[in-house]
């Protein structure tokens, strides 16, 4: 679980929702094959994704209604026409958005779950087999989920605190018992969906694998308050009501936000936790563990320490900070999952504690190209600072791409040293000289947003912390860009850099890479 157990290697951050194609919002469909394949011929180790939960309030993946379900949106209906449960005619015309370069939410919520239904009239039937399999084996979560989405259905999709019925909100036997009976319909369709779910990604998984790339899962340390685990385990969260959290989610004023950043999720009684031996947690990163191949944990350092505000503030500035678990739940982790490799996030405005903490677990840290140019050249973050024990990143989902932030925030100083440290080449693309600065660091893995691959710039941002709608979780990118030039050249730094996997070295007395004239000029020397 330690550095040491990454070798040296690479890869990019793609979310599953921005994978192109039609149907408004990327899936687990052809596109997502075709992007391991450019993987592969990009020599990259690593596919980095955020996570895969359905998307709560202001569409972000973060904010989910539950920690073990996955997202519908990303079941993929052409491979449902391929079984024989979807005809194309059932969504060929449908309006999922126009724009390929950004999701529609609206309307894929508007129109993707009635071409579902139509999948799981006909899917329920010809698959009852593995779909009754798949319900008993996962009955654990799955029949809470199914009720709690059902539920929700009933209520116009209202949130758990705003529920009208109180019996069922404070899940009373008796209102259990009415809405279960009520709603099996419903539940069985949600059930349904998390079969097809589980069944696409297990495939493309597998894919993966077999082509030599590893999926970096991304694992929100919250949940919603708005979620099926605070209303069906309140004990886990510290809540003063029935679905309503006592202190709240967030971190103090940083460099992101003035105000510091409010996110309202409850936060965990870890008393409570420590007595089960921190059972839920663990139940959740085995699951984590048979998703992934590497797990992400989002906002590590609430591990050892957590701001708390209370509930009810408008902004996080009057939070304060509590204490997290501790090693006693890293020792739970290594017990119960000796192999499974993890990333801890570590960004943002770290004490000496926490940073001598989290470096006491072993997880590999992050360190970020555009938090790293002050001109004193004194950040932990410049490629030749950081340490075999962190993961390198150009920039990340909450951050500007590299170009928007040399373009947009950098001051000129920064700016300034940037290009000289990077010795960065208009011609050549910023997006490549971020690329070679990082991979070429000492980082036991290094990965690039997609989006610095490309050299996009603030239209591509995939998220701004502290805001809500605008261009938040939307970002596309198109098919052509995943093309045969960019996967060559990113395969040659990948290459230079030592961090080409085993597998995919050429052999020793290849040369590293000819140019077509070269081959030629290879040839007829071979005549002389």
């Amino acid at each position: 679980m330690s550095a040491a157990a990454f070798p040296r290697g690479s890869g990019l951050i793609l979310p599953i929702s921005a994978l192109p194609n039609q149907y408004g919002i990327g899936t687990f469909g052809e596109s997502a094959y075709r992007f391991v394949d450019f993987l592969e011929k990009a020599g990259q180790s690593y596919w980095q994704i955020l996570p895969l939960s359905p998307t709560g309030f202001g569409d972000s993946p973060y904010q989910s209604c539950s920690a073990r379900a996955g997202n519908p949106y990303f079941i993929d209906f052409d491979m449902l026409c391929a079984v024989g449960i979807l005809a194309k005619e059932d969504y060929a015309f449908a309006d999922f958005g126009q724009d390929p370069d950004s999701v529609d939410y609206g309307k894929v919520y508007e129109h993707r779950f009635p071409v579902l239904r139509r999948a799981y009239e006909r899917g329920r039937v010809a698959f009852a087999g593995e779909y009754k399999a798949f319900c008993a084996e996962n009955a654990y979560w799955l029949d809470d989920y199914a009720l709690f989405m059902a539920i929700k259905q009933r209520f116009g999709m209202a949130a758990l605190s705003e529920w009208p019925d109180e019996g069922i909100r404070r899940r009373e036997q008796s209102a259990l018992i009415t809405y279960t009976n009520l709603l099996a319909e419903e539940m069985e369709f949600q059930r349904f969906l998390q079969w097809l779910f589980f069944w696409q990604w297990s495939r493309l998984k597998a894919y993966a694998e077999k082509k030599g790339v590893g999926i970096i899962g991304d694992l929100p340390i919250y949940v919603a308050e708005d979620s099926v685990e605070v209303w069906a385990h309140p004990e886990l969260f510290r809540l003063k009501e029935p679905g309503v959290p006592s202190v709240c989610a967030g971190v103090p004023p940083d460099f992101y936000s003035a105000t510091g950043q409010l996110w309202g999720n409850p936060v965990y009684d870890w008393e409570h936790h420590k007595k089960t031996g921190y059972a839920w947690w663990l139940g959740r990163l085995k699951a984590a563990a048979e998703l992934y191949d590497v797990i992400r944990i989002d906002h590590f350092r609430a591990v050892h320490n957590y701001w708390a505000v209370p509930h009810g503030e408008t902004t996080a500035e009057d939070g304060h900070w509590e204490p997290g678990p501790g090693m006693a739940f890293i020792h739970a982790i290594r017990q119960e999952l000796p192999h499974a490799r993890f990333i801890a996030e570590d960004l943002g405005d770290m004490d000496k504690e926490t940073v001598a903490f989290i470096h006491s677990t072993g997880f590999p840290g992050m360190a970020v190209a555009v938090y790293a140019f002050n001109p004193d050249a004194s950040s932990p973050y410049l490629p030749h600072n950081i340490t075999p024990a962190r993961a390198a990143y150009t920039s990340t989902h909450d951050s500007p791409t590299f170009v928007e932030w040399l373009s947009q925030e950098a001051g000129d100083g920064e700016r300034a040293f940037a290009f000289d440290y990077m010795r960065l080449r208009i011609e050549e693309g910023i997006g490549w000289g971020v690329v070679k600065s990082v991979w070429g660091s000492p980082a036991c893995i290094a990965v690039a947003q997609m989006q610095d691959v490309l050299g996009l710039g603030a239209d591509a941002r995939m998220n701004t912390p502290s805001t809500l709608g605008g261009r938040n979780w939307r970002w596309r990118i198109r098919a052509e860009a995943l093309n045969d030039t960019v996967a060559a050249m990113l395969r040659r730094v990948t290459q230079i850099y030592g961090r080409l996997p085993a597998a995919k070295k050429p052999a020793a007395d290849a040369p590293a890479a000819e140019t077509g004239r070269e081959n030629t000029q290879q040839k007829e020397k071979g005549k002389l």
